[in-house]
């Protein structure tokens, strides 16, 4: 593949890290070297449950989900990542452990990965992306309490509105049943809210 294809393919990527670090040309090649590109379709598992999660998720283009299945039995989804969103067992992917989630394709996605060997590879030969992957780690950090937060202190039709507004995209691209799942409610809680609203 060519490097000109490479780059019209990893746009979201590129624009995602010039946010927060000035890529030159030169540095960008470098980046291609070490990435690369996979297509999943709706419903395909990108990691699941008892596998070691060995790569870094980059959404480019679609909706994944992460989850796991509690002792009852149910999905309780902890994250989506869509287009320009990071996503990963964070976890799995440093320990080299076994990951307690899977991580699915909700719609057709265009995902760059970057497995464990190649990231600290890519670190070595541009530093500079240390900055950048240390920005998104904190930006991740920072959401993950802010959500818990709400969760104690909103009550569950706010959070369930706040969840709305501040994220529409989420709420045309995703089903409601995963919506629901995310913030702790249930499929019923939220029909009912939507009716509200």
């Amino acid at each position: 593949m060519t490097i000109i294809k490479k780059r019209l393919m990893n746009q979201n990527l590129l624009q995602n890290i010039r946010k927060h670090i000035d890529l030159n040309h030169n540095e960008t090649l470098i980046l291609f070297k070490y990435i690369e590109q996979r297509n999943y379709k709706k419903k395909e598992f990108v990691l699941q449950e008892n596998n070691i999660c060995r790569n870094l998720y980059f959404v480019e283009k679609g909706c994944l989900r992460m989850y796991f299945i509690n002792e009852k039995a149910i999905e309780q989804i902890v994250q989506f990542a869509i287009d320009g969103w990071w996503i990963s067992d964070v976890k799995s992917f440093i320990n080299s452990t076994h990951s307690d989630y899977y991580i699915q394709a909700i719609e057709d996605s265009k995902i760059i990965s970057i497995s464990i060997e190649e990231f600290d590879r890519l670190l070595n030969e541009l530093p500079k992306l240390e900055r950048y992957f240390r920005i998104i780690m904190q930006k991740e950090l920072a959401a993950l309490q802010f959500k818990s937060k709400l969760m104690y202190e909103m009550s569950k039709e706010d959070f369930y509105k706040y969840f709305c507004t501040s994220f529409p995209e989420f709420v045309q691209r995703v089903p409601q049943y995963m919506i629901a799942s995310y913030l702790g409610l249930t499929p019923e809680y939220v029909s009912e809210l939507r009716k509200k609203m």
